[in-house]
């Protein structure tokens, strides 16, 4: 063997090589790609969720504060009604025990109205549990509003990381992978905060 058909066995070996290290690296990237795809998957199925939980909790907290306005009408409707009678009773001092036990039965009857109005724990409609199922409710329209806006930039950046991931597989550069799991790597830590609302984001 001379010199000149070495040269070319060890250059086809480096060839070899640095083709089978281009390969390895194309098959980690593609791995890593579909990594990111599953997690943008998940990125989106939460941010949908928050968005849906805004939207019904937004609607629910609403029902319930129209819910909440249309017995306060109906309770001050009672109290003026029962102020009436209280107001005969004083001031009709000609009323015959029959009419004024009459009276006082219908401002009893009036007060348990307005009492019922005010609480009613057996149906969950008196004014003080309405106020705290609205309150819920916002609570939990303030909660989803907390974790979109991870999931929004999550998703944006699992996106980008995808792309920069395939370029990296076309241009053979470990640096625009490396970029991409970074980059990934950030995502992911945005979305795993929208499902638990570790920190609050300092934007959104």
């Amino acid at each position: 063997m001379d010199a000149t058909d070495a040269a070319d066995q060890i250059s086809e070996a480096a060839e070899q090589e640095d083709q089978a290290a281009d390969s390895r690296f194309r098959r980690r990237a593609a791995l890593a790609i579909g990594l990111l795809a599953m997690l943008l998957a998940i990125t989106g199925l939460g941010g949908d969720n928050a968005t849906k939980e805004m939207v019904n909790s937004n609607i629910q907290a609403s029902d319930t504060w129209a819910f909440y306005q249309a017995k306060n009408v109906r309770q001050t409707e009672y109290r003026l009604a029962l102020d009436a009678v209280q107001l005969r009773l004083q001031t009709e001092p000609n009323l015959t025990p029959e009419q004024r036990s009459a009276l006082e039965r219908q401002a009893a009857g009036y007060q348990d109205t307005i009492n019922r109005y005010e609480s009613e724990p057996s149906t969950g409609e008196g004014k003080k549990e309405l106020t705290e199922k609205a309150q819920g409710f916002e609570a939990q329209r303030a909660h989803a509003g907390l974790q979109d806006p991870n999931f929004d930039y999550a998703q944006a950046l699992f996106q980008i990381a995808i792309v920069l991931g395939s370029v990296s597989i076309v241009a053979a550069a470990r640096w625009l992978l490396w970029m991409s799991l970074g980059m990934g790597a950030i995502a992911s830590v945005l979305m795993v905060n929208g499902f638990l609302l570790m920190f609050p984001l300092p934007f959104g």
